[in-house]
Order: structure tokens, then sequence, then C-alpha cells
């Protein structure tokens, strides 16, 4: 890449680099630090034309997911505003877009592929002063 003075470096971290997730402080830390690196790389290689960016997935319907079951899928699914899990082929849709040229003034960006999780919480129901508990949405 430093040759051809072109390039693009796609890293691939979790929702949970962004947003600790309990009991898994080692993953956390891990996804963490490739989010941090990938941002250093971006700096460090920018005026030499070499992009880097990270994308950081929620809940994915991946063969490890599947192999969880009904339930494990179920609540995956809840934790996601969307109410659904993504698919592998969005996340790798969303890498080939960050290679391509039309992503080419895209660089040190944080790319969330996670159903809204990165954006907050929303709870299935949720209380309005005066009306009660009502449905989200």
């Amino acid at each position: 890449m430093l040759r051809s003075g072109r390039g693009a470096i796609v890293n691939m971290a979790s929702f949970a680099g962004v947003s600790a997730v309990t009991m898994l402080g080692a993953y956390v830390a891990g996804k963490a630090g490739i989010i941090g690196l990938t941002k250093v790389a971006a700096l460090d290689y920018a005026d030499r034309g070499i992009r880097a960016n990270v994308v950081t997935p929620g809940p994915i319907l991946t063969e490890h997911l599947e192999q969880g079951g009904e339930e494990a899928q179920r609540q995956a699914a809840s934790s996601t505003p969307m109410r659904r899990t993504g698919r592998a082929a969005e996340v790798a849709a969303t890498v080939l877009w960050l290679c391509s040229e039309e992503s080419s003034f895209v660089t040190g960006a944080v790319v969330a592929i996670d159903g809204g999780q990165s954006a907050g919480l929303k709870p299935a129901r949720v209380y309005r002063q005066g009306e009660g508990m009502k449905a989200s949405g």
C-alpha cells in the first residue's frame, strides 16, 4: 500500500468495543483496542493515500448465533431498536463500500452495523408522564 500510495484497511471490531457488555471484559478490551488502533492508523497514513476504518457489528445471525437456538436469537434481536439481527451480507456490503472509491474521503470512521444499538436504548415500553406505560413504537 505504501509503495502504490493508496489502499483501504477495514478492521472488524464489535458493538462491544464501543459500549461495554457485562462479563466480557477481555472481549470488550480487545475490540476497543482494535477501534483505537484503527483511528491511529487512519491518522498515521491519511497523507500517504491509505485509509483505515473499522466496522462495529451488533448481533449478526452467524453460525454461532444459530447454534445458540431460538431463544438466543430472540434475545439478540430484541436488543436492537430495529428488533432484528443483522445478516452477514449486510456487514460484507459495508466492508466492500469502505474499500471502494465511493468512500475515498472516509478514514478513521467507526461504522456501526448494529440495528441502532449504538444510538441508545429503545425499551419495548416507556413511561410517559400522565399517560402511564406505553409501547415505544
